[in-house]
């Protein structure tokens, strides 16, 4: 049997990757192929197109780039009816995915091909165009969650599409966190502007402006701070906008948990990172800087109160948010000096985020969701599942 797999992002890829093994093991003679990252080549997938490096972010990112994803969807589009594999499964990258599993239909109805289309991570349909859960009623055999009120809102708005609650990634990944105090000393503060090269441009100025405005401040001295990217492809861009000169931390690629461990505060993209944040029980401060067309557009569609992650599980603001024109080096620093000068409050910020993280499930999250797979897969072959 083969399995067709599409991330186009870099949390995507990894998450691909974590699911190709476990899935692997129940079933060796499975094969993969699709498009993705290098996590996936390493899991041993067959890349067609490395679409992790083709990610933007915002409307008038992909307007601009509308030929590229134009050429490359319908590639891949082409290459999997091609190959027709028996199930085709999307991870994250909503956009690009599900208006993949609807051309997917389309071409295939009149055929004898028919093969599953599973989503992995649900798009943030309940944020924004809800009717996007009827539409994958119609595409769709099934929907992996990795967020626990999700199951329960496609209940109510899809009721015709399975969905599976599978736990999220994070817990294994990071299983042996600590959230005790930080004593470390000179005090941390984590710069994470984000994985995408458009989110550097745009907030990492921010940032390191941000940082030079907190140790200017009586008593932030001692403040060290550090600059976490995720891919060593956005070092050189990162130092082009003055990271690792006039006093600037130097760019460190990776490493995250271990950093996370150690940190005081952090400063982050609203993004995953700030999930990450809330697993190690740091105090954050969620910022985010786009298009001035996206952002109009996004703040007319967007329904939900708040964009950082650990906002939304919570429903209220464990993570200040600093959004456009509000994500702004005097702001930023100002709420920063405020909770650094306050040991009580970010040890009941940690407090609150490590009942929050509670919620996310058990171990085990990649083999719950290739089980799912799998069981899709014997279901097709009129095997029990």
């Amino acid at each position: 049997m083969h399995a067709f797999l599409i991330a186009g992002e870099t949390s995507g890829d990894q998450l691909a990757a974590e699911l190709v093994h476990p899935w692997r093991r129940s079933r060796p003679d499975l094969r993969f192929s699709g498009a993705g990252g290098p996590a996936m080549a390493a899991a041993g997938v067959q890349l067609s197109v490395d679409l992790t490096a083709h990610s933007v972010i915002g409307l008038w990112e992909v307007i601009r780039r509308y030929g590229t994803f134009r050429r490359l969807f319908h590639q891949l589009l082409d290459q999997c009816v091609a190959a027709r594999p028996d199930i085709i499964v999307g991870i994250d990258y909503g956009g690009f995915n599900l208006r993949f599993a609807t051309a997917l239909r389309e071409r295939t109805q009149g055929t004898n091909w028919n093969p599953r289309l599973v989503q992995y991570v649900s798009p943030q349909v309940w944020a924004s165009r809800p009717g996007r859960a009827r539409r994958m009623e119609k595409t769709h055999d099934l929907l992996l969650s990795i967020l626990p009120f999700e199951k329960d809102w496609y209940a109510r708005h899809a009721p015709g599409l399975p969905v599976e609650f599978v736990g999220h990634p994070i817990v294994d990944r990071h299983a042996d966190r600590s959230t005790a105090p930080r004593t470390v000393t000179p005090r941390e503060v984590l710069l994470l502007p984000g994985s995408r090269v458009g989110e550097l441009q745009r907030h990492l100025p921010v940032l390191l402006e941000t940082v030079r405005r907190i140790r200017a401040h009586p008593g932030g001295a001692d403040i060290r701070a550090r600059l976490i990217l995720p891919t060593a492809r956005l070092v050189d861009l990162a130092r082009s906008l003055g990271a690792g000169r006039d006093g600037n931390p130097e760019p460190e690629v990776g490493g995250l948990p271990e950093a996370l461990q150690q940190a005081t505060l952090a400063l982050a993209s609203t993004g995953t990172v700030t999930l990450e944040c809330a697993w190690f029980g740091v105090p954050t401060l969620a910022l985010y800087r786009t298009s001035w067309l996206t952002y109009e557009i996004g703040r007319r569609v967007i329904t939900v109160k708040h964009l950082a992650m650990p906002n939304l599980l919570a429903d209220a603001v464990v993570m200040p948010e600093f959004i456009q024109s509000e994500a702004n080096p005097v702001q930023l620093a100002q709420r920063a000096i405020e909770w650094l000068s306050d040991p009580a409050g970010l040890l009941a910020t940690r407090q609150r985020l490590s009942e929050l993280v509670s919620h996310l499930g058990t171990p085990g999250a990649a083999a719950r969701a290739a089980g799912h797979l799998e069981n899709l897969l014997q279901r097709m072959s009129g095997k029990p599942g």
